[in-house]
């Protein structure tokens, strides 16, 4: 099945946890922070194009690589990569059958390269191994730090019908803009089959060719082009700005004369669409007036849609062909949870299916068509397995001008006795707010809600306006709205919590990562005495540097920002960002705050966490400041998600009341440093000087 929904501006990886007191009678056992944040025992299980292998993620010396072994003999698995230092989190298999696919970046920079690895011989090479961007007077290109700017590799193509070959963005010679290139994975060579010194991104078929050209309108639409024959481009379909976050090409039908499409052009919420390419027919494959198409699942070869989702509270699938209805009706009974198919071989007789539920582990299954048998093959989290977890409950709430806000509510299971959603007496919360912003919460197993609901906090995630699936008009209402309508939203969801008995109203923290951080930091600013602490996590303290400093492969899509964020390139649009940045409203923090970066951030520069830093510190504002020398926008090493966990755990207990676990080793081969704050708590202090 195929997420379309890996867009937005910022891609989240939060953070938080954990200190020591006393355990109430009747209360759960403390999970450890290990078992939550470190590394999963086994993850992303994947089959082999011709069925006979599978693979997995899973630790070697303490690091995420991919192993491999036969289908039929699962417990043969062997490490065929062997990264020691960020772990490897991407991959896929090549159609060869021998090799596996990977993406690794350096230290959190989100320049990827592409590797590939023999899965016999353990060969393995880094097929674009590009280290610098030269400039047209002839040297590297650096960045405002001084850093030689890197080349960035992005997947374009993977057709079954190239098993040698895929299809790569690279722009190592313009750093705005990705060339498409054949790369071959056996031999390394590379052939640009495009040049490109203007558009977004292409749409590809598995036959190589390019087929369109997406590019943003200054209004901030999208216009889609086609090639001309004559080696130019003419216009094949405008998208308005108020549907370019939910309208754009997906893939083509086997023939590739039909042309799918995400599409909410005449209606709110993105149907699934089909277009004629020869008669220019448009067809309405799937729509749900409540939210936007958010998956597919389409034959690996055939390429006919087989079903699709949507996502309003929970996911719903709808099936489109009645030729698998015998093997979903089955898959539906093996598991409890949310079932998806997560890779399939190119015959179609074995998938991988993976089962998520809100209060246990992900659980993995390889499915024999054929026999319409699945085999239990692992969770990614066995000592779960066994540990009671606390429920996640959808709830709707309503804005104040009457929009719905889907919202995603964890009580600790023990404070709601009666089962009515509801805790026995109000609760110490957290509200957890989600990044992007373009992006949103859903229900199913969530790190942080068990993590936080198990040290006795409620936990609050709202897909306030600006979230995406809810349809085109909920996201355009937050269009120009940082700090402002989309911070009400945050809000309202607490003062309903507060009326509805949920959360002690003098004991609510805000946490969040990228521009969840962001609103942590809007929180403590704009609306100083709703929260009694925050956590930032590479958040963005002055809107106006965030867009200054964007990353070069992001300069083509800016009037995306520009017009859903603010203009910082006219007058007025200065004043706006100005009036909406945290970092002008220090003086109004009065409530504690804990800080997280990574030095590497492309997307939230360091510089966004050390202005805000050092204007607190010219005031005499207390704040905590916690840096990685080693991480990006998010924190990718488990030893430096344990050392910042283990900090947030403190802070959180010290400032709600909760319980929490100590620091133990937790800091040990983190990198993880503290300019400001660590004398604000001395156990943080006592475990930075062992």
């Amino acid at each position: 099945m195929k997420n379309l929904f890996v867009r937005g501006m910022l891609i989240i990886l939060m953070i938080g946890f954990i200190l020591g007191c006393t355990q109430p009678a009747g209360e759960a056992p403390l999970i450890s922070r290990e078992v939550l944040f470190g590394n999963p025992d086994k993850a992303s299980l994947r089959i082999s194009p011709d069925g006979n292998k599978i693979s997995y993620r899973a630790p070697l010396d303490g690091v995420m690589n991919v192993w491999v072994a036969p289908a039929d003999d699962p417990g043969a698995a062997v490490a065929v990569t062997k990264d020691t230092l960020r772990g490897i989190r991407i991959y896929f298999w090549a159609y060869t059958n021998d090799h596996i696919i990977y993406l690794q970046d350096l230290e959190g920079d989100e320049n990827w390269q592409v590797h590939t690895v023999n899965v016999d011989s353990k060969e393995d090479k880094n097929l674009t191994p590009f280290e610098e961007i030269i400039g047209p007077n002839g040297k590297p290109l650096t960045l405002p730090n001084g850093k030689i700017m890197r080349p960035r590799v992005q997947i374009q193509e993977v057709s079954h019908k190239f098993s040698d070959e895929i299809l790569v963005g690279l722009n190592n010679r313009n750093p705005q803009f990705h060339d498409i290139h054949r790369l071959n994975i056996l031999s390394g060579e590379l052939k640009m089959i495009q040049q490109n010194d203007e558009f977004l991104g292409f749409l590809t078929d598995d036959d190589y060719n390019i087929r369109y050209a997406l590019k943003l309108t200054p209004e901030g639409g999208n216009e889609i082009f086609t090639p001309d024959g004559k080696g130019g481009w003419q216009s094949f379909d405008k998208i308005p700005m108020e549907d370019m976050m939910t309208t754009w090409p997906i893939t083509f039908d086997k023939s590739g004369q039909f042309l799918y499409m995400i599409d909410s052009r005449g209606r709110n919420t993105a149907a699934l669409t089909s277009v004629d390419l020869k008669s220019g027919e448009k067809k309405v494959i799937f729509e749900d007036p409540r939210a936007d198409l958010s998956a597919i699942m389409i034959h690996p070869t055939e390429k006919t849609i087989e079903a699709a989702a949507s996502n309003y509270t929970r996911v719903e699938w709808k099936l489109l062909d009645e030729s698998i209805k015998a093997d979903i009706d089955y898959l539906n009974t093996v598991a409890d949870g949310e079932m998806s198919v997560t890779s399939r071989s190119l015959d179609d007789k074995v998938w991988t299916v993976v089962y998520v539920l809100d209060d246990g582990p992900v659980q993995y299954y390889l499915y024999d068509r054929s026999e319409k048998k699945a085999s239990f093959m692992f969770t990614n989290r066995k000592k779960l397995e066994n540990t009671k977890l606390s429920k996640m409950h959808p709830v709707v709430i309503k804005s104040r001008d009457g929009m719905n806000l889907v919202s995603y509510l964890t009580l600790p299971f023990w404070t709601d006795t009666d089962n009515d959603v509801r805790p026995d007496k109000p609760l110490p919360m957290v509200l957890y707010v989600h990044g992007g912003p373009w992006a949103r919460n859903s229900w199913g197993y969530h790190t942080y809600h068990q993590w936080l609901s198990n040290r006795g906090y409620a936990v609050l995630s709202v897909n306030y306006r600006s979230s995406t699936g809810f349809g085109k008009d909920f996201i355009n209402a937050g269009n120009l709205e940082w700090a402002a309508k989309m911070h009400d939203d945050l809000i309202d969801a607490v003062n309903w919590t507060i009326d509805q008995g949920i959360a002690d109203k003098e004991k609510i923290a805000i946490m969040g990562g990228s521009y969840g951080g962001y609103a942590t930091l809007v929180g403590l600013t704009f609306t100083p005495d709703v929260f009694a602490c925050g956590v930032d996590i590479v958040g963005p303290s002055n809107l106006r540097t965030l867009l200054e400093t964007i990353p070069p492969y992001w300069a083509p899509m800016i009037t995306m920002f520009t017009t859903r964020v603010g203009d910082h390139r006219t007058e007025e649009g200065r004043k706006l960002l100005e009036s909406r940045s945290p970092l002008n409203f220090v003086d109004k923090i009065k409530k504690p705050l804990l800080i997280g970066q990574g030095a590497n951030d492309p997307r939230v520069k360091q510089s966004e966490a050390d202005q805000i830093v050092k204007v607190m510190q010219e005031k005499n504002i207390p704040v905590i400041y916690v840096l990685y020398s080693d991480e990006g926008h998010g924190f990718a090493r488990p030893e430096n998600r344990l050392s910042f966990n283990a900090v947030t755990d403190i802070f959180l207990a010290t400032h709600l009341g909760g319980k929490s676990e100590p620091i133990g080793d937790d800091f040990e081969n983190s990198s993880i440093s503290v300019p400001t704050g660590k004398e604000s708590i001395k156990t943080l202090k006592e475990a930075l000087e062992k």
